[in-house]
């Protein structure tokens, strides 16, 4: 819990910090992951710019950096785990795969992605993002407390004392899925956000760029329910002049959704709810996305979730299947033109070979692997300063 009242102090500051397990091993112990685990505490913000607590998660590579100059912290975000406290990352990276009866399983699917960096001689932080572990409600798919969240990580972790890190050492900032709409944030952000940071570079991987537009692309499908429920909850506890509007316009089914989605991770709300049209959760049997464009409390509240109106100062990689049923291509292209439009170093990577997969494993989730090598080399020679590439004057 975090204390109470929040101690003063600037974004980032930890309050809290003890040695963590990770896979097969023991708190301070390294195991299968090369690295050596602190859990922390630290001040950030939520999107209205209060004061919050978040937890996050260091990793200290056991393994030596030998990139150029001196060793890069990456600040990860994860994808999507859900909005039960059992759901955070820091839970997670201990073991892995958990099971909650009767249907709530939970798997850290990231630790692949941050193996592979640890490998490298990366030191890594990850964020449980606001309101996992913590009191709050988890604000899935919030442009600014995600990107709060990652930026204030970096910072937190650049404070641990024994890391052979400082204030000044190189920052990546590196996400996919869920985990990518908070490095794209972050990266529009940290400008005037945490101007401190030495940011290098964003990886952007499979980002949702515009949640409404990514209810109204995925409607009909299996995944609708557990992401209306997170983005709802979220939007009902960030701006409580919604909350009467989503009482009147949400049925029974609707109601239940959003309830049963509170306590529960991804897998779970999957099996317990088969809505897969967003009609069926309304009063006027309308799709959501037409309830949120009638009234002009949910549609301001949904308009700042979407990312692509500020300009990022460091080099971006996007990456995205061009036919992702998750994250949806058209935004991610128009969110990578407006950055290129302002200057932006973007390179947008759209990959066209994974074919059209839904399921319990899609497009998206594929979608994650082929990019990890690339990015990673990516990642390398913006430490070298070597020139970022830009494909903005052809983008695909």
């Amino acid at each position: 819990m975090p204390p109470a009242p929040l101690p003063q102090g600037a974004p980032g500051m930890v309050m809290r910090a003890e040695p963590s397990g990770l896979v097969l091993s023991g708190p301070g112990q390294p195991g299968i992951v090369p690295a050596m685990s602190t859990r922390m505490m630290y001040l950030s913000s939520d999107t209205h710019g209060a004061p919050t607590a978040v937890v996050g998660t260091y990793l200290q590579p056991t393994l030596p950096w030998t990139g150029p100059g001196e060793r890069p912290l990456v600040a990860y975000g994860v994808g999507t785990q859900g909005q039960g406290d059992q759901c955070a990352p820091s839970k997670l990276l201990p073991q892995p795969v958990q099971y909650q009866p009767p249907l709530d399983v939970i798997a850290e699917y990231d630790v692949m992605a941050l193996y592979s960096l640890l490998s490298r001689g990366m030191a890594v932080v990850v964020t449980d993002y606001h309101g996992l572990g913590t009191p709050e409600v988890h604000d899935y798919l919030n442009r600014k407390a995600q990107a709060y969240a990652v930026l204030d990580s970096a910072r937190a972790a650049l404070q641990l004392p024994g890391t052979g890190l400082g204030s000044g050492s190189p920052v990546m900032l590196y996400g996919y899925s869920q985990g990518g709409m908070a490095s794209a944030g972050a990266a529009e952000l940290q400008p005037s956000y945490a101007p401190d940071l030495n940011v290098r570079g964003a990886y952007i991987g499979g980002p949702v760029v515009d949640p409404e537009y990514f209810i109204g692309y995925n409607d009909g499908q299996a995944s609708i329910g557990p992401a209306v429920a997170f983005i709802l909850n979220g939007i009902a506890a960030d701006y409580p002049d919604t909350r009467p509007v989503l009482d009147a316009e949400l049925n029974d089914a609707g109601k239940a959704l959003l309830n049963d989605g509170l306590g529960k991770c991804a897998i779970a709300v999957s099996v317990s709810n088969q809505q897969r049209q967003t009609s069926q959760l309304t009063t006027s049997g309308q799709p959501l996305t037409t309830v949120i464009s009638q009234n002009p409390v949910l549609k301001q509240a949904f308009d700042e979730q979407r990312v692509g109106a500020g300009t990022p100062a460091v080099p971006v990689l996007i990456s995205s299947a061009r036919n992702d049923e998750g994250a949806p291509f058209p935004p991610i292209r128009d969110m990578a033109a407006g950055w290129c439009g302002s200057g932006v170093p973007v390179q947008l990577e759209a990959n066209a070979e994974i074919p059209t997969i839904a399921g319990v494993v899609g497009t998206h989730d594929l979608a994650f692997f082929p990019s990890l090598a690339a990015s990673q080399a990516w990642m390398t020679d913006r430490l070298a300063d070597q020139p970022a590439p830009t494909n903005c004057a052809m983008l695909p």
